[in-house]
């Protein structure tokens, strides 16, 4: 048998191009595959691409931090010629209304206090300062425009919020996931798209690489499935599921593009907004306009799709729930009549936290329920898994003695068994797209 790499990463999406990306820094020599025909034209195409520091846990709020400095020195973290085509990041800050939903934001500022992440606290008229076409009473629960008392402000008002100043957006998240492949390549990795993996390929209690849908055989000891929405398959061609506690499976989501309302520039002077009184996350968008997308209320089914290839890619009514959910917020806010947006799917985990793990199958990774709330980790994902995988084929066993993983640019340690596949859920997460 002939060794095709030192590693196959199933993936190039963001973090799966991260991976390859960290990997080849460390000398490993990859191979990636991804089915479709071009980097970054999975799910990552799909992203609101948003980088964000509040988290409900500590090691989440942590990794964020961390991640965010890739963003903010992207051309240096690339190593890139000079005139390379790079993704842009705009720092806009990110603006979180206090709610009983979010218990007024207190775990999230004591962590962001306790990791030095800077943040400032908004009263209702700084709100209306910078917003000014905010409507600021409340309209909780968040409810469906069909429900009893829909767009009716229940008495009371959003009384202040907590401003991450250092959040932002990636205006092109396909174009990142290529930046990153280019480094990858350009550091030695090797890229073979079109590839639908078939099989995982296995002896004695180990990988030994894949099958395509060709019948080709590419072979390597070490296979990391970074697959997205595709991952639960891709556990499942790999025998892995019985193992873990936290299952992957993707979940379809829409994600609503609306003109600014007239008379405020919301891509020059909005920012990101996650509101839960309405269950309305925002961000500018070019062309004037705000992408909104669903923090999944109660309220809201979530649509679990079958696998990752046969569901339903048109916009459905819950496109216009969510417009209108916007607009009890702002009540200028045209609603078109002619849908604009994005249908794509999430790869989501049980806990919407994160599975960055090995499997008891030897040579086996796995970067999995990563969609939602993971974009902006995927350059210090990489790092991670790269680490995690040196650690584990070094003979550690990390099962038993979790990985310690030091954050380089804020230096704080953290434990990689929180993102382990067989952890109990964690009740600390929000379980939502807000991770």
């Amino acid at each position: 048998m002939t060794q095709t790499a030192d590693a196959i990463i199933i993936g190039t999406g963001v973090i799966g191009a991260a991976v390859a990306f960290e990997m080849a820094k460390a000398g490993w020599k990859t191979l990636s595959l991804d089915r479709n025909a071009q980097v970054g034209h999975g799910s990552t195409a799909g992203s609101c691409a948003i980088i964000r520091m509040h988290y409900s846990t500590y090691d989440g709020t942590a990794f964020a931090w961390e991640g965010y400095h890739y963003w903010r020195d992207w051309a240096e973290y690339l190593e890139l010629p000079a005139g390379a085509d790079l993704a842009k990041f705009r720092e806009v800050g990110c603006l979180v209304m206090k709610t009983d939903a979010n218990a007024h934001l207190s775990r999230h500022m004591k962590f962001s206090r306790d990791l030095d992440c800077p943040f400032e606290e908004w009263d209702r008229d700084t709100i209306s300062s910078r917003l000014p076409v905010y409507d600021l009473e409340s309209f909780a629960p968040a409810k469906r425009p069909e429900d009893p008392g829909f767009g009716e402000p229940n008495g009371s008002h959003l009384n202040g919020a907590v401003f991450w100043p250092k959040a932002g957006y990636v205006t092109d998240p396909a174009l990142s996931a290529q930046n990153l492949m280019d480094a990858a390549i350009a550091k030695g990795a090797n890229l073979k798209m079109g590839a639908n993996v078939a099989e995982i390929l296995q002896e004695n209690g180990r990988v030994t690489g894949v099958r395509l849908a060709t019948g080709e055989e590419l072979h390597a000891p070490v296979v990391v499935n970074v697959a997205g929405p595709g991952s639960a398959h891709i556990n499942t061609l790999a025998g892995v599921t019985d193992e873990m506690t936290i299952a992957t499976r993707p979940l379809r989501q829409e994600v609503v593009h609306v003109p600014s309302p007239p008379g405020f520039d919301f891509e020059a002077n909005g920012m990101i907004v996650s509101d839960s009184d309405i269950g309305c996350y925002c961000r500018p968008e070019h062309g004037n306009n705000i992408l909104v997308g669903s923090e999944d209320p109660p309220c809201d089914t979530h649509d679990w799709a079958e696998n990752d290839t046969d569901y339903d890619r048109d916009f459905t009514e819950q496109w216009r729930v969510q417009a209108l959910r916007y607009g009890q917020r702002v009540p200028t806010l045209g609603i078109p009549s002619r849908m604009a947006g994005v249908v794509d799917l999430y790869d989501a985990s049980t806990d919407w936290i994160p599975i960055y793990d090995k499997a008891s199958l030897g040579g086996y990774y796995m970067a999995c329920g990563t969609s939602g709330n993971q974009y902006k980790n995927a350059p210090i994902a990489g790092k991670m898994m790269a680490a995690l995988i040196d650690y584990c084929e070094g003979g550690a066993n990390h099962d038993a003695n979790p990985l310690t993983f030091t954050l380089p640019y804020i230096g704080r340690d953290i434990d990689v068994g929180f993102y382990s596949r067989k952890r109990p859920i964690n009740e600390d997460s929000s379980f939502s797209v807000l991770g």
